[in-house]
């Protein structure tokens, strides 16, 4: 999310770092010396992305004795760290304790020749060049095996390996020796870097005060390029140490963090009104079955006030029961003359006779006098409301 910490940085001769912050999340970069002030360094300030055109080639050269059996405990490597399209590049040694450095940064299109001479007539080392640690970690784990690396060789005597840098990675050159014997090895590193063009630059810092700092531009942006000038021989001021920062831009998190709780609060509110509807429908849906099911009766009692009823007590309720089933079943009739087809009004259970009594307490009426007869001598329930059937009560049609 834009969000760009601290880092400290190794720099070496020829240095060309590309620096292009997003603008909508940083408002500032700045670059601090870490260790003594050394001088050489320039910070370069630039509206658009410089072209990557100069082009630097130099030579290194290193000795080194490749100890016995050192593929895991004593080993030297070459290292090319990549970071932003540019690659670091060190020799360490002797239980991976660095005795001595050699830092380079190269971007894209810069080019590594790397000649060696193995001085044994008799035995050969491991030069492999792998991507990235994990790379390494895993030639570490079995250097014998080949595809681990992105180059494998066992070399003996003199020879070249070329390495090309096509895109942002970490690249390991490093020696092994499996043999009973030290070895000693010289290696011969000739670098090809492309450097980025500074000729167009509006704001230059020499770090006179050991910091430089450049504001980013908003909203289109802007370049920054860090360099260094080229290597000296014998010399030990060609490595820097610095760290980079970066402001952030408070206003687009301030922005960002309001817009996201708005975005939160509206979908609560969507959510909240697609609930209140729902249950709205379903209250609906509710009512109109609710409504089909509506006994003849109304409930007076629950089922223990029912079980405690007397018989006399039911009996004088029949009275009424039967005066308002009477229009309930005029009407009925009137309406299977007008449908008979219509199955609601048949015996919910044999579908032949009409619906022709009620149950008591509920006052159901789903049955023919017959079939409700039957489920009242089983000592049944009522179909729709499940309550215990007392009696079944015939309604004659005048």
């Amino acid at each position: 999310m834009g969000v760009y910490g601290s880092v400290n940085i190794q720099l070496g001769p020829n240095c060309s770092l590309l620096i292009q912050p997003n603008p909508l999340f940083v408002q500032s970069v700045k670059v601090e010396e870490i260790d003594d002030s050394k001088p050489g360094l320039n910070l370069y300030g630039l509206y658009k992305s410089p072209d990557l055109d100069v082009v630097s080639t130099w030579s290194e050269t290193y000795t080194a004795t490749v100890q016995a059996d050192s593929h895991m405990a004593s080993l030297i490597i070459v290292t090319l760290f990549c970071l932003n399209n540019l690659v670091l590049f060190m020799l360490l040694s002797c239980n991976f304790d660095v005795i001595q450095e050699w830092i380079h940064y190269l971007n894209r299109g810069s080019q590594v020749n790397i000649s060696y001479n193995v001085n044994s007539t008799s035995s050969s080392v491991f030069l492999v060049i792998a991507q990235g640690s994990d790379g390494l970690s895993r030639w570490l784990e079995d250097p014998t095996y080949p595809n681990t690396t992105l180059s494998w060789n066992i070399v003996d005597g003199s020879g070249m390996i070329e390495l090309a840098i096509y895109g942002s990675a970490s690249y390991y050159v490093a020696l092994g020796n499996l043999n009973s014997e030290d070895i000693e090895v010289e290696l011969n590193l000739t670098v090809r870097a492309c450097i980025y063009s500074t000729t167009e630059a509006y704001y230059r810092c020499t770090f006179a005060d050991g910091v430089c700092s450049l504001g980013i531009l908003f909203p289109q942006g802007n370049s920054i390029v860090l360099t260094s000038p080229g290597p000296e021989q014998h010399s030990a001021a060609n490595d820097w140490s610095v760290r980079l920062s970066y402001g952030p831009r408070w206003i687009t998190y301030i922005v960002g963090i309001g817009g996201m709780t708005a975005i939160m609060l509206v979908a609560l509110n969507f959510l909240n009104k697609l609930q209140f509807t729902s249950g709205d429908e379903a209250s609906v849906h509710y009512g109109e079955f609710a409504s089909a099911r509506t006994p003849l009766l109304s409930r007076k009692a629950d089922d223990i006030s029912s079980c405690g009823s007397s018989y006399d007590s039911i009996s004088s309720d029949e009275a009424d029961l039967e005066d308002f089933l009477a229009g309930s079943l005029e009407a009925i009739s009137i309406g299977d003359g007008e449908n008979s087809n219509n199955t609601r009004r048949l015996c919910a259970i044999c579908f032949d006779a009409p619906r022709e009594c009620f149950f008591l307490p509920c006052g159901h009426c789903v049955a023919c006098f017959a079939c409700g007869t039957r489920l009242a001598e089983a000592r049944g329930t009522c179909p729709i409301c499940r309550r215990n059937m007392r009696k079944v009560r015939k309604i004659f049609t005048v």
